[in-house]
């Protein structure tokens, strides 16, 4: 079956950086493009990022310039690096699959907290 599992959240303070991981199997994980989604507390999930399979990658506005995403498709492995964080990064980070047919994501993660607070 289809599993993503994220990991490297924690907490950080302003100005800190992380690097999310999501390890991702059964499947053709270069066959896929992938993104990361987010949800802060008492708010809806925001798309974040994505990296396709034609080497584009992709950022929302609030993140464009901080934050990193890359895979290694030989680890069937999907990063996020994030940096200059802000207290409203804080969310559960989820990576995502994308729909082949069509815009949208058809598996999510469990997803990884992060924290950012002095």
């Amino acid at each position: 079956e289809v599993q993503l599992v994220e990991s490297g959240g924690g907490m950080v303070q302003p100005g800190g950086s992380l690097r999310l991981s999501c390890a991702a199997s059964g499947f053709t994980f270069s066959s896929y493009d992938m993104s990361w989604v987010r949800q802060a507390p008492g708010k809806g999930p925001e798309w974040v990022s994505a990296d396709n399979t034609d080497g584009n990658t992709y950022y929302a506005d609030s993140v464009k310039g901080r934050f990193t995403i890359s895979r290694d498709n030989a680890k069937n492995t999907l990063y996020l690096q994030m940096n200059s964080l802000k207290p409203e990064d804080t969310a559960l980070y989820y990576c995502a699959r994308d729909l082949v047919a069509a815009d949208g994501l058809d598996y999510w993660g469990k997803g990884t907290l992060v924290t950012v607070s002095s």
